[in-house]
């Protein structure tokens, strides 16, 4: 028997001890509402994606062609599209989630408006756009759920036993909307108390995974900008401890947290490391400092010394009060923060890279799976990469090393269209084809994800509809480019009042009021023009 089912029978038992003052009340009606609302809370749904999370990490493990995939979100609204989308090409949201992105928080949501990705906007807003997304999900569902339950009221009318026995497992084995959300928390927006207590909200809000990065806080910059300062690693393991006691305190216990790592492209840092004896996480730290070593009788007035190896050294230090690392020590810094995270509570890594090459990432993964063999990766496949000339740049150098003649290309306007229909640009492009696939089997990607989609592409679809209806193609740019499309892509949004709720809100009319409902679904409807 269904929940759906039991539900009914609890419900109508639970009626029955009313008396005559529920008699008014429809069991069944209220099992559909029941089903409509599975998940009463954001930690409800924390748990549950949790889990769903923890079963593809050990699906990975076992298969790496099983890694998983998400798409940004900066709206509720844009989420559950996505959503909607992928079940109606896709059949089911196996190993599909959904991103929120910090950059697009700061963008596109904060009260002050557009702001740089330098944790400057509102940190509540982070869990807000969290419960935004789930609302929205949600609503998905019962919008689905809304419309499977009056096709099995139309079947049984119909007295189509059939029908409404198809329409019945359908509702029974109906695949919610609700997906992981990975979220990015930034640098925890202050110290490890203000971490744990941003961790909290956007728990409470519904995540079940949590994205940091080893960033110093009131300095963070975007991954792909420059100026990055990271902390020692005494500080981001106390941030990485914080987040896992606020999913342990909020009895997530299977929470996931992504280490982040900036050092690749970061060259500065704000303190020297604490370090008590030689070799220590401090020690490790300051040992990638620029610096020169000096006597006593050298020092100047306001210099920073530090004692290593009974040297005295003298760590370079800048106008901003910065200090500086070696150059070419990114890599090495790298493997240091993901194994020392992996092995002070974060679940998953995330290396930022300068560009999207399998070879650099797998080079820096295999080194860390020297000492942590399961250890797995989150991937920013970011917009701000330029990806047609990465990888036709990628293509040329791989074809010059094999001997190949490539005279025939400029490798510095390789993004010219002149190349579009070339033999290297169909290289290239197979090459982009397949980078996911190719980085979760040799760079050990457990999860794939392009942090600003969606900024971008609303950009894009604005630009073209602003072009064609403020000029000569007046209402037809809409209509063509829009409106027809929508209709014959099947796309839900283009009965828009349906998909706001309005034919919930009838149905829930009919339940209350029975047939003096006035409903909005009438023969007067315009959205019956779209069938």
């Amino acid at each position: 028997m269904s929940q759906y089912t039991n539900d009914i029978a609890a419900i109508a038992k639970l009626r029955d001890t009313q008396g005559s003052k529920w008699e008014a009340i429809n069991p069944e009606y209220a099992a559909r509402m029941r089903a409509q609302n599975r998940f009463k809370t954001g930690l409800d749904i924390a748990k549950y994606t949790a889990k769903i999370m923890r079963e593809d990490m050990a699906a990975y493990d076992a298969n790496t062609a099983e890694y998983t995939q998400s798409l940004g979100c900066w709206h509720g609204f844009i989420g559950q599209q996505k959503l909607i989308a992928i079940k109606k090409h896709l059949g089911n949201t196996k190993r599909r989630y959904l991103y929120l992105s910090g950059w697009m928080v700061a963008a596109l949501r904060s009260e002050f408006g557009p702001l740089p990705d330098q944790s400057m906007h509102e940190k509540t807003s982070v869990a807000a756009l969290i419960e935004e997304l789930y609302t929205f999900l949600r609503q998905a569902d019962a919008r689905e759920l809304g419309g499977l339950f009056r096709q099995l009221d139309e079947a049984r009318a119909q007295d189509d036993q059939a029908k409404a026995k198809e329409i019945q497992s359908k509702i029974d084995n109906f695949e919610t909307h609700v997906v992981p959300i990975i979220a990015d928390i930034d640098a925890g927006f202050g110290n490890e108390e203000a971490t744990y207590l941003l961790a909290k909200k956007m728990i409470e809000a519904g995540a079940c995974c949590i994205q940091i990065e080893n960033q110093v806080s009131d300095e963070k910059q975007c991954g792909h900008q420059d100026g990055k300062v990271t902390v020692p690693h005494a500080d981001f393991l106390a941030k990485i401890r914080a987040v896992r006691y606020a999913f342990l305190e909020l009895g997530v216990e299977d929470g996931v947290i992504v280490a982040r790592t900036d050092s690749l492209g970061a060259g500065l840092t704000k303190q020297i490391a604490v370090t008590k004896e030689p070799g220590d996480l401090g020690d490790l730290y300051n040992s990638f400092l620029d610096a020169e070593e000096v006597d006593a009788a050298d020092m100047k007035n306001g210099d920073v010394i530090i004692n290593r190896n009974g040297k005295l050294l003298r760590p370079k230090r800048l106008a901003s009060g910065l200090f500086q690392f070696r150059k070419g020590t990114g890599e090495d810094r790298v493997v240091l923060d993901c194994i020392t995270s992996l092995q002070n509570g974060a679940d998953l890594l995330w290396i930022e890279t300068e560009k999207p090459h399998v070879g650099q990432i797998a080079a820096m993964v295999n080194r860390i799976k020297e000492v942590v063999p399961d250890a797995k990766l989150v991937y920013n496949n970011s917009p701000s990469f330029n990806w047609t000339l990465n990888f036709r740049q990628q293509v040329f150098d791989a074809w010059k090393e094999a001997g190949k003649d490539v005279s025939a290309y400029d490798r510095a306007n390789l993004m010219s269209e002149e190349y579009d229909n070339t033999e290297l640009s169909k290289e290239a492009d197979a090459r982009i084809q397949t980078f996911q696939k190719d980085g979760s089997r040799e760079a050990g990607i457990f999860h794939h994800l392009i942090t600003l989609p969606t900024y971008h592409t609303a950009a894009l679809s604005t630009d073209n509809l602003a072009k064609g209806y403020f000029g000569e193609q007046g209402m037809l740019a809409y209509v063509e480019g829009v409106q027809r499309k929508e209709i014959r892509q099947g796309i839900a949004c283009v009965k828009h009042q349906n998909m706001a709720g309005s034919d919930m809100g009838d149905d829930h009319k009919e339940y209350f009021s029975g047939d003096a409902a006035l409903k909005a679904s009438g023969k007067d409807n315009t959205m019956n023009q779209f069938g």
